[in-house]
């Protein structure tokens, strides 16, 4: 069974990560009472040039936890090592048993298919916790297995773009309009990494990336910002699209995906 209330649980590699696909989504989930919970794989110790990792990834976990509180949401970092980060026994585990405590409804992941491996390991490990969480005989202490298998929800990749540079198209985009200010809000919670995005990629001008992405994928439905997503539908996972149904009308699909 799943927990009496609905829980959203995103688990992406890094902390921003959530912020900058996300988070809309989990806002709009919230105020319609569902419980929000952000999980990152990383602290995210690579995330300086300056900081040691010990120093930048206790900044970086307080920063994630910050942006979660913005919407009355939990943290959880599961402690795996930026760049290092592989599908292994111990890694699976940790995914699985955090999926049996948090019991969610609806799970985030990366997509497939993206810039950079830690996103594509990620992406991995999570699905297959999603519907390995559900099998008794692997066991995680404390915890049962699940009866259900969540549905499943990949975010956009970054750019809306995959590792060849390729534009992906969403299934299901999100009109997020309405909160797109609580996820800059969230976004910016996340101080210690504009810098570093300035020096290592280039990259200024922090939220604005984030609300470009949000404003093209709006205009596919006509609304000034949108989230976009792509649903599993593999064999044994639920296949209603679960957001439609409690997000109504802001939820649409535009076109096929790439």
């Amino acid at each position: 069974m799943t927990s009496s209330t609905p829980t959203a649980l995103a688990i992406l590699a890094h902390p921003d990560d959530v912020e900058f696909t996300c988070a809309g989504t989990l806002a709009l989930l919230r105020r319609k009472g569902w419980d929000v919970h952000i999980a990152t794989m990383t602290p995210g110790q690579c995330g300086s040039g300056e900081l040691p990792p010990a120093e930048i990834a206790a900044i970086r976990r307080k920063e994630a936890a910050q942006a979660a509180a913005t919407i009355d949401g939990a943290y959880t970092c599961l402690e795996c090592e930026d760049f290092f980060l592989r599908r292994n026994p111990e890694t699976v585990l940790k995914v699985i048993a955090l999926v049996r405590q948090v019991q969610p409804t609806v799970v985030f992941a990366h997509p497939p298919l993206d810039y950079i491996s830690d996103h594509e390991t990620s992406s991995l490990i999570v699905r297959d916790a999603a519907f390995w969480a559900g099998v008794p005989n692997i066991k995680t202490p404390g915890l049962a297995a699940l009866s259900y298998v969540p549905h499943l929800y990949y975010v956009d990749p970054m750019e809306g773009k995959n590792l060849y540079g390729e534009t992906v198209m969403p299934r299901t985009v999100v009109d997020i309009s309405e909160v797109i200010d609580t996820k800059q809000t969230m976004l910016v919670c996340h101080a210690s990494q504009r810098e570093w995005l300035m020096t290592h990629h280039g990259i200024d001008e922090y939220t604005a990336a984030m609300r470009s992405l949000g404003q093209e994928r709006g205009a596919l439905i006509g609304c000034a910002f949108g989230e976009g997503l792509r649903q599993h539908l593999g064999h044994g996972y639920p296949q209603n699209d679960l957001l439609a149904e409690v997000l109504g009308v802001r939820i649409t699909a535009p076109a096929a995906p790439s």
